[in-house]
C-alpha cells in the first residue's frame, strides 16, 4: 500500500506535508542563499512506495521555496549511469557539485539530516568545527562514507551529518551516503549490518558502530583506523610526547560557574534552573540529547501527554533548555580534576574538545545497558545482539527475536517490536513480570510468547551473526536451544559512576551515587541527579532531582557551607 493517497493530498489543499510542518520549513528556508537541486533516481517496480513518498515530499519542498528545484530521473538512464546511481530510490543533493546521497526515503529521524543537508548546501557551509577541519586537511585519497540507518534511530542523523559535512568540506574526495537498511537489503547483508548507525568506510576498509564524536569520525575516515589503534601506534594526528592530539582536547571553551554532565531529563532541567538562577552554565553530552528516554518508543506516564514518543518528548525538553543554556552534543567528559574548595579553586572539566574551569559540577550521567556477561554476547554485539529496540527493531521486520528481561523496558520493547511485525519471544528468569500492569496486560493481549523461569547461558552463531540461544530452565535445569535472528537485552541498567568515583563521591550499596535530599554528594560542589542516583528511575523524578541539584549548587556557591 502507498504511504499516502491523492485523496489525502486533496484534503490538505494538494499538499503532502501538514500545514504546521510547512510553516516550520518555510521559516527555516528563509535562510537559503544558493540554489539546491534535489534529484531523485528511481526504477519502476523497486521500492515504489518509498519512491512515491520521496517524490511527493521533495515536490512539496520545491513548492515551498524558489531556490529548491526537484527533478526526477529514471534508472536505468545515461544520467544514472554517469553518476553511478543504481539503488532505487536514491535522492541526491546537488549531484553535480557534491556526492551527498540518501539511498532510500529520508523518513523518520533521517528527515532531519536531509533538511540540514539542504540548508548547509544552500549556505555553502560545511558545519565542521575548526578542529575537525584541521584533522580533515591531510586527506589525499577518495573516501566513501556509507552510514546505515533506520527511521526510528535517534543516533543515526548525527552520524549521517558527520559524513555530509565532510562531503561539503571536501567535495573532491569525500562521498557521503545515508543508506536506509530495509530498502537496501543487499547492501545491508553485504556489510553484515546488525545495528545502527553502522558506518562503512571505503567499502569495508574500515567501519564504525554507533554515533561518534565529530572529530573521531573525521580521524577514522581519514586514516581508516580506529582512534584506539592510532593511539596504540602513537600515530594519532598531533600526538607529541603523550600530549593531547589535535582536535581531542586542544580547545579552551572558557570558564563557567557550572558544568552539567549529561543531557537527559535531569541534566536539561538542571541547566534551565541553573541559568535562571544566574549561573553561567554548560551542558555536556557525549552522545545524543535525551538519554534513555530518547530511545523509548512510547512514554505513557508523563503528565500532560496521554502517550508521546520518547524522542519527541526529549526534543521538546531540549528546545526549551537551549533557550537558556548551551547543550554540546558529542562532547564527552574525559576527566574532572578538583580544586581546593577552601581556596575557591575551580574544577577542571576536560572533554574531547577542551577544558572547562568550573566552580561546581552536576553529574547527570545516567545509566548504561546492563549485560548478561555470557559467552557470545560481546562477540555478536551489532551482529544479532542488540540493546536498543527503537534503534535496531526495523532490521528484524518479518523475523524472529528474543527479548531478555521482565521489567518495563523488556515489555515495552517487546510491544514495539511486535508492532513492527517482528515475531517476539520474551525470556524471563522468574515466574512473573516485574513490569507495570498496563504493560503486562498489553503483552497478554498481543499474545506474545513468554518462556518463564528461563535464562540464556550462551549465544551461538557463525562468522557473520548470532543465530541460536542456549537456554536453561532454572527449575528443571533442562537445556534447550532457541533459533533466533536476533536478541535484545533488557535486563536493567548499570549506573555510569566513573566520574563520580574519580572525584571520591560515596556510592550506595547498590552501586548508585549517594546523595542527600538536596542532591549533594559527599564531595563539596559536586551534585548528582537522575538515574545515576538510583531510586525511582522515572522521567518526572529525574526532572525534580535536576531542579533541586541546580538550586543547591546556586545556594552553595552563594553561601559555601564548606567554609563555615
Amino acid at each position: 500500500m502507498p504511504l499516502f493517497t491523492k485523496d489525502k493530498e486533496d484534503d490538505n489543499g494538494g499538499w503532502f506535508l501538514p500545514e504546521d510542518v510547512r510553516k516550520q520549513l518555510t521559516e527555516t528556508f528563509k535562510a537559503l542563499k544558493e540554489n539546491v537541486v534535489l534529484e531523485l533516481f528511481a526504477e519502476p517496480g523497486v521500492n515504489d512506495e518509498f519512491t512515491e513518498y520521496t517524490a511527493t515530499f521533495c515536490a512539496d519542498l520545491d513548492r515551498l521555496h524558489e531556490k529548491i528545484e526537484f527533478r526526477r530521473t529514471a534508472i536505468p538512464s545515461e544520467r544514472a549511469e554517469a553518476l553511478g546511481v543504481t539503488a532505487s530510490p536514491t535522492l541526491c543533493v546537488n549531484p553535480d557539485d557534491y556526492h551527498i546521497r540518501f539511498l532510500g526515503a529520508p523518513m523518520g529521524e533521517e528527515g532531519k539530516s536531509f533538511i540540514t543537508a539542504i540548508m548547509l548546501v544552500s549556505l555553502r557551509m560545511n558545519g565542521l568545527s575548526e578542529q575537525s577541519l584541521a584533522l580533515l586537511e591531510p586527506l589525499e585519497d577518495e573516501r566513501l562514507c556509507q552510514v546505515f540507518v533506520s527511521p526510528s534511530c535517534p543516533y543515526c542523523p548525527g552520524q549521517v551529518m558527520h559524513a555530509i559535512k565532510c562531503a561539503i568540506a571536501r567535495p573532491d574526495l569525500v562521498k557521503a551516503e545515508c543508506v536506509e537498511m530495509n530498502e537496501n537489503p543487499d547492501l545491508t547483508q553485504e556489510f553484515n549490518v546488525g545495528s545502527v548507525p553502522h558506518t562503512i568506510f571505503n567499502s569495508g576498509a574500515h567501519d564504525g558502530l554507533g554515533l561518534m564524536p565529530e572529530e573521531r569520525f573525521v580521524v577514522e575516515m581519514v586514516h581508516l583506523k580506529s582512534v584506539e589503534m592510532l593511539l596504540e601506534e602513537g600515530t594519532l594526528p598531533g600526538m607529541k610526547d603523550g600530549s593531547a592530539p589535535a582536535g581531542f582536547g586542544a580547545a579552551e571553551p572558557g570558564e563557567v560557574d557550572l558544568v552539567i554532565v549529561g543531557a537527559g531529563p535531569a541534566g536539561l532541567t538542571a541547566g534551565i534552573y541553573a541559568v535562571r538562577a544566574g549561573l553561567k552554565s554548560v551542558i555536556l553530552e557525549k552522545s545524543i540529547v535525551g538519554g534513555q528516554v530518547a530511545l523509548t518508543p512510547v512514554v505513557e506516564n508523563y503528565p500532560g501527554f496521554t502517550n508521546v514518543p520518547g524522542k519527541q518528548l526529549m526534543d521538546i525538553m531540549s528546545e526549551h533548555a537551549r533557550q537558556y543554556v548551551p547543550v554540546n552534543e558529542g562532547e564527552g567528559v574525559e576527566s574532572i580534576t578538583p580544586g581546593d574548595p577552601a581556596k575557591d579553586e575551580p574544577f577542571t572539566v576536560t572533554t574531547n574538545r577542551g577544558a572547562y574551569p568550573a566552580r561546581a559540577v552536576i553529574l547527570a550521567t545516567g545509566a548504561s545497558y546492563r549485560k548478561l556477561g555470557i559467552p557470545g554476547e560481546d562477540a555478536y554485539f551489532g551482529r544479532g545482539v542488540n540493546y536498543c529496540a527503537s534503534c535496531d527493531g526495523y532490521l528484524y521486520k518479518g523475523k524472529a527475536v528474543a527479548i531478555v528481561g521482565g521489567g518495563n523496558t523488556a515489555l515495552t520493547d517487546a510491544l514495539h517490536l511486535k508492532n513492527l511485525g517482528v515475531s517476539v519471544t520474551i525470556i524471563h528468569r522468574r515466574d512473573e513480570f516485574r513490569a507495570q500492569k498496563p504493560l503486562v496486560d498489553s503483552v497478554e493481549r498481543e499474545g506474545i510468547q513468554v518462556l518463564w523461569n528461563t535464562v540464556v547461558d550462551e549465544i551461538l552463531g557463525d562468522d557473520r551473526k548470532a543465530h541460536t540461544l542456549k537456554l536453561r530452565n532454572v527449575e528443571t535445569e533442562a537445556v534447550t536451544e532457541l533459533p533466533v535472528d536476533g536478541v535484545f537485552m533488557a535486563i536493567g541498567q548499570k549506573a555510569a559512576t566513573e566520574l563520580a568515583v574519580s572525584l571520591g563521591a560515596e556510592l550506595k550499596e547498590n552501586g548508585f551515587v549517594k546523595v542527600g535530599p538536596d542532591m549533594r554528594t559527599s564531595v563539596p560542589r559536586v551534585y548528582a541527579c537522575g538515574d545515576l542516583t538510583g531510586g525511582l528511575q522515572q522521567i518526572v523524578t529525574a526532572i525534580g532531582e535536576g531542579s533541586i541539584a541546580a538550586m543547591s549548587a546556586f545556594e552553595d556557591l552563594s553561601h559555601p557551607y564548606w567554609k563555615e
